[in-house]
């Protein structure tokens, strides 16, 4: 053990005094370990872990650096450049000529790795070390890296975060804005996290003064439905510890308790974050690894892949030009932003709030890939405006039904033109893919309710993703062409808009017809005047998609499948929807029962002489999709695996259960 220190504390010398080459200074490496004790991943052979701190350094001075938002009010060193650290991590083949040439940086979602859970279909947390699920990406010679962005994450336990930079004014003191925080428990109880629906509460930004009479809480019943003020004297900052009030600047205690559903907004003064810089260290980490060969790991290309709120970060990301590092070369050869809709996020503003609960707000123009003009304000403007022949990057940008559905993701406008009449030119470098009748993350199966009225949708699209990534992999490094978009159309007829829909009336579902749909953040007035075109997909008599990728569940179908649910009594306001959840309802099992309940869809036994003709319907869709390049070949046995597990379920204590 004493050895493995001292071989600890010599690399990270060496690799400290490395001549500084782009923005990184420096790298401290604080453990170096075997992945699996020494596995090896197919021909990629055995990958190491290593896992420590990389330090940066920018010019705020230099144009690639003018989008970070407050840069120029940075504190800086004698040199006249911004310096800050961030937690990384970084997974590669011990024998790094059997890699194949490629970084996978996985933008950390809230301090928290994704890939090893979603592409390799790890069963584990998202902080779980351990969980490498079926090594697809490691046997695929990926060298993978997480680094930190977001100040507002606690450091520690597995999540990666990144230093806080505090702008000054011109006397050098901290600079102070005004910020407002949304809260929606879905709980009633005393006391609320200031954090992403209260989700491990962070001190993003502590209160000047937390008994300011200034400081504001109001509360609305429904969204947008008008909000009251609450009360000065009813609320505090503090948390309940033993019935007891207990000062805290990361948590507000309501006398009488917040009601579980309603929508609170919390306003106060507190000091600004230089955010942007977290953009800086995406960008300075792809761009060492590609172009320093004396950086701990080295590759030709990088890829960058987020989700949910780090596939909006990659948004932002090309928005704001970060593609392009201080030399001005490419960073990322290709990016994935999933699960991203058309919004952007609160990620390089003042006052950013990367962990904010902004579902309902997030919508911002531009909205296209290409340059149109905004008819609300005469500007014209596109996400990839800024980008140059020389720094474009190959994009796709995939999303499941959720995004379509409700909120301000309006995953639609990525594709139509911005009053929702048109379908929109897609550049040549961009493929857009929808997975059809899909929930933001497929739920396990069999599901559960949770928070929502009814089961949530398991129907896995993450097949379908491993088999893009391949794709986006070969138009990168060997120039063949990826397959051809796939989403809902309007001159297909398949996507049309919300008020339109023709959804069967199914026994114990709400109608999504009372589902509201986003509004943009970027105009002045009331939010809710100005509101975005609500287009989603057209379904089939079943209620399942008909745009878009669809899985062979879907082609097949035992059940039907959405992207939207509402949320269950317990957790209050049982109209509205609850976010990036869907549901699975599987067809009635015999004519009998549909006759019974009154089910318009047809029943099982109504459209499958039995298991093995049902399974053999599947593994057909997906041996078609595999012609496609839709999904790997790797993946048909399991596909058909998780189908005989659904109708084993679904038909359970029943005569076809047996069939």
């Amino acid at each position: 053990m004493r050895l493995r220190h001292v071989f600890i504390a010599i690399f990270t010398a060496m690799i400290a005094a490395a001549p500084s080459f782009g923005e990184v200074t420096k790298i401290e490496i604080a453990s170096r370990t075997d992945v699996q004790a020494g596995q090896a991943f197919g021909s990629t052979g055995a990958y190491e872990k290593l896992v420590g701190k990389v330090y940066f350094s920018i010019d705020p001075k230099n144009p690639h650096n003018f989008a970070i938002v407050d840069g120029d009010k940075a504190p800086r060193n004698a040199k006249g450049r911004v310096e800050f650290g961030a937690d990384v991590y970084i997974l590669a083949p011990k024998d790094r000529a059997k890699g194949n040439g490629v970084l996978l940086l996985d933008v950390v979602n809230r301090g928290r790795k994704n890939v090893l859970q979603n592409l390799q279909l790890g069963g584990g947390s998202r902080t779980n070390d351990d969980d490498y699920g079926d090594g697809f990406l490691l046997r695929q010679g990926y060298t993978l890296a997480w680094v930190g962005w977001q100040f507002d994450v606690p450091r520690g336990g597995g999540l990666l975060g990144i230093d806080r930079v505090i702008p000054v004014d011109a006397k050098g003191k901290p600079m102070t804005w005004r910020i407002s925080v949304a809260l929606l428990p879905n709980d009633s109880g005393e006391h609320y996290v200031l954090d992403d629906i209260g989700h491990y509460g962070s001190d993003a930004y502590p209160p000047i003064d937390p008994n300011s009479p200034m400081n504001k809480l109001t509360v609305e019943k429904n969204y947008l439905q008008g909000e009251t003020e609450i009360p000065r004297d009813q609320w505090q900052f503090g948390k309940m510890v033993d019935g007891k009030i207990v000062p805290a600047t990361n948590s507000v205690v309501l006398k009488g308790g917040f009601k579980a559903g309603q929508h609170y907004t919390l306003s106060y003064d507190a000091h600004s974050v230089v955010a942007g810089v977290g953009m800086a260290a995406i960008r300075d980490l792809a761009t060492y690894i590609k172009n320093d060969s004396s950086a701990p790991v080295s590759t030709k290309y990088a890829y960058g892949w987020g989700l949910s709120q780090t596939g909006r970060v990659l948004r932002d990301f090309t928005y704001d030009g970060f593609n392009a590092d201080e030399r001005g070369r490419k960073v990322f050869d290709g990016i994935i932003d999933h699960l991203a809709g058309a919004a952007r996020g609160p990620f390089n503003m003042r006052q950013a709030q990367p962990n904010g609960l902004f579902y309902y707000t997030v919508s911002r123009f531009p909205f296209l890939d290409m340059t149109t003009k905004d008819p609300a304000t005469g500007k014209s403007d596109g996400v990839l405006a800024k980008m140059t022949p020389e720094t474009m990057p190959k994009i796709f940008h995939t999303n499941s039904s959720s995004e379509y559905w409700g909120g301000g993701r309006a995953a639609s406008l990525i594709h139509t033109t911005l009053d929702g009449k048109k379908d929109a030119q897609i550049p040549a470098n961009v493929r857009i893919f929808h997975f059809a009748s899909t929930q933001h993350g497929p739920a396990a199966f069999p599901p559960s309710k949770g928070n929502a009225q009814l089961p949530a949708n398991p129907n896995n699209y993450w097949y379908a993703h491993r088999a893009l990534l391949v794709a986006l992999d070969k138009w990168v490094r060997e120039g063949v062409e990826p397959p051809a978009s796939r989403y809902p159309r309007i001159d297909e007829g398949t996507l049309i808009p919300h008020e339109t829909l023709r959804f069967p009336e199914l026994p114990g579902v709400r109608s999504p017809l009372t589902i509201k749909g986003g509004y943009r953040i970027d105009l002045p007035g009331p939010l809710n005047s100005h509101p975005l075109p609500f287009l989603i997909s057209k379904v089939d008599a079943d209620g399942n998609e008909l745009g878009g990728i669809r899985m062979p569940e879907l082609q097949v179908p035992i059940a039907t499948y959405t992207g939207w649910n509402f949320r269950n009594e317990a957790i209050g306001e049982p109209t509205e929807i609850l976010p990036v959840t869907g549901i699975f309802l599987p067809f009635p099992v015999t004519k009998a029962e549909r006759e019974r309940a009154q089910d318009p869809r047809k029943s099982i036994e109504e459209r499958y002489s039995g298991r093995a003709a049902y399974l053999k319907q599947v593994e057909d869709a997906a041996r078609k999709m595999l012609s496609e390049r839709l999904i790997l070949e790797e993946d048909v046995p399991t596909i058909v695996a998780a189908s005989a597990r659904r109708w084993d379920e679904v038909t359970k204590n029943s005569a076809l259960a047996s069939k």
